[in-house]
Parts: C-alpha cells; structure tokens; sequence
C-alpha cells in the first residue's frame, strides 16, 4: 500500500531532478523520475531536452539492471503511451517489471489523458497519481496551455509598489523591489523561450534582457513592440539591436511605420515582422499566429505602465507576474496601471486562477492564470 509521506518525499525529488533542464526542453514538458526499492532511492533521471530521453528512461538506464521485486518508479508527469522520437514510456516500465509506479500530474492532452495509467494498470502495475500534483503541472506552464489550447502562452510581468505604481512620478524606477526579486525574474526569463518588451522600455532603459544566473548568461528570443520603429531612431541604436545576441532581436512594427526606417532596420540585419493594426495598436492575436508559426510557445512581456495597462485591461495575456514591494509612492502623478475600464460592481474584478504565491526578501510575488 502507497505511504503518502514517502510518496510527497521521493516526488520532491523528481521535481528537483525535473527543474535541472529549467527552460531547455521546449516545446516538450520537464520531467523527472526516481527509482526506489525498498523505501531508498536507487536511480534517478530526468528529461534534458527535446529528442532526448525522457525521464523514465533516463532513470531505467541509471539504473543498469532490472528492478527488485517491488520497486517503484515515481514520474511528475504521466508516462507516455505514444510512439513519438523516443518510443512510449510505458512499454519501457512495463518490461522494466516494475511493481508500482506513482504519478504527478496527468498528461494535460485531452487525447491522452488518462491513458498510460490505464495502460500500467491493465500491465498489472500498481498505479497511484495526484501525488503533489499542483506542484508537478505548475512546473509546467507553458506546455500545458500549448498543448491544451494551442497557442503560445502569453505572460506579463510587472514590478509594482503597493499602491500600485511602477515607478516615481519622474520615472525613476531603479529600484521597485529588491535583489532577491530580481533574481526570481531573471530565473522566469530563462524558462520562456522568448521574452518581449514595448519600444518605450528599450528607449528609457536600452535593457539587454537576457537571464543572468550567475555567471551564465542566456539570451531568449527578444521582442520588442514598436508600432513606428521609434527605437530606431537615435543615431546610436539601442544595445538590443547590435549586442552579441542581435540575431535573437525581431521588432514588431506596424505596415505604416517609415520606410526610412524599415530600411534602415534591413541595413542592420535587424529582423522585423510586420503585423495588422486594431485601433491604432499592433494586433496581439497576429503576434500569437506569427509565434506559434515559428514554433514560440511561450513569451514573457516585462511590462511599463502604458503597455501593463493595455494588455490587462484589453485582456491580451493570459498569465501574470506581480511582484510587489513594501513601499508606497502615494502620488497620483506617478505611473501606475490606467483606468480605461469602466467598473460598477466588484463581480466585474477579473481574478487569477491556480494562484501561486512566493516570497523573496521583502517583496511578494503573486502570479496565475488572468481569469477574463
């Protein structure tokens, strides 16, 4: 009979050996896995990246033999039952001769779900699923909107006092929160495989936006939204178009923006998509259709005050990041989210949805699914 304490612990430790390929496994889930016979890990394995090994396998092959009578294989995500580029994890645990295999999060695919654990059970495995499973599909973000609605997740993060303000009524912003927070985000930056900003942020800010994780430095793709190519127009670019990483830099821009401009743009091999506008704004359901055309399934947008509240309040992402610091601005010039809705009663609040909350230092990030 499964121990839920023990299942909880050895499942932990998947989830670990699972964050090890943080980021590097798009479009396919992170997994991990541990082998335990008689109550102590004995392998361990996790999925490394796309056309890799998936976890299953990877801890049957640490293992190097067959497993002892009763050993149980613990999986964060529910083992395959399709022969994709890596054959189907289930027959892989069903001729490894495993007594019991004990499951996460169910496979998010409705085509799917559900399946390998019928596969396992009528093999005469023991299966138990749903162990930390909130934690396991959480892991998950980006394949599981994929995979389910089939479009890119679209995420904005946003640094925030407590009352709201992005920063002082002059626009200094540096900083909002603290070191630890910032840290968090630069980890949130390497998870998605793409990250975008509007053309004011890169002009106020000429940031990198890359994920600096100590010394390792990883450039996503960069978006930047610049309806008029503005950001081409100083006589010294911003470092984004120019930096070691210009390759991954695509401007967003409108049909109407300055030829001078697009041509100036080709002249510095910076990539530029063109989208339709829909009041006077580029069109974020075309930004979608190009992103999931090139194979993007997920891109964080680090929003300022004037982007922030055009994507909330016109309901074009589907995930949010806040992180919120101690501190209040108390101003009513500086710049906050803007008010162009028109709210009468609570009930027409929009909420998040498989809310997670985290703590850094002083400051609280609260993020989830933008429930519209």
């Amino acid at each position: 009979m499964s121990d839920p304490l023990k299942d909880e612990r050895f499942m932990r430790r998947a989830l670990e050996l699972a964050q090890r390929a943080w980021g590097q496994t798009h479009p396919n889930p992170m997994v991990g896995a541990v082998i335990v016979e008689d109550g102590e890990i004995v392998a361990e394995g996790w999925h490394h990246a796309a056309g890799k090994a998936h976890a299953e396998i990877e801890a049957i092959r640490a293992l190097g033999r067959k497993p002892t009578g009763g050993a149980t294989i613990y999986v964060t995500l529910e083992p395959c039952s399709t022969c994709g580029r890596t054959g189907a994890c289930t027959d892989a645990i069903i001729a490894a001769g495993f007594a019991a295999v004990v499951v996460g999060a169910q496979d998010p695919n409705p085509a799917h779900a559900g399946r390998g654990l019928a596969i396992l059970r009528e093999a005469g495995i023991a299966v138990t699923s749903g162990v930390l499973a909130q934690e396991c599909a959480d892991l998950n973000l980006i394949f599981n909107h994929w995979i389910t609605q089939n479009t890119p997740l679209i995420a904005a993060k946003m640094a925030l006092t407590l009352d709201g303000k992005f920063a002082a009524a002059s626009g200094h912003s540096r900083w909002v929160t603290g070191e630890l927070a910032r840290a968090d985000v630069m980890r949130w930056r390497r998870y998605f495989p793409a990250i975008a900003v509007g053309a004011n942020t890169v002009l106020h800010d000429n940031p990198s936006l890359t994920s600096r994780i100590g010394e390792q430095v990883w450039c996503p793709q960069r978006f930047v939204f610049d309806r008029s190519l503005k950001t081409l127009e100083p006589a010294q670019l911003p470092q984004i178009y120019s930096d070691a990483y210009a390759s991954n830099t695509v401007l967003l821009c409108a049909e109407s923006a300055a030829t001078e401009l697009q041509a100036r743009a080709a002249r510095h091999d910076i990539e530029v998509w063109i989208l339709p506008e829909v009041e006077g704004q580029l069109d974020w359901q075309a930004f979608r259709a190009r992103c999931l055309e090139a194979e993007i399934y997920g891109v964080y947008v680090e929003v300022g005050p004037r982007l922030a509240t055009r994507v909330i309040e016109s309901a074009l992402v589907d995930y949010l990041f806040i992180y919120q610091a101690p501190k209040l601005l108390a101003d009513a010039a500086a710049p906050g989210l803007g008010s162009l809705r028109n709210t009468q009663h609570m009930h027409q609040a929009w909420t998040l949805q498989a809310l997670r909350r985290a703590q850094f230092g002083e400051d609280h990030l609260t993020r989830g699914f933008l429930q519209k």
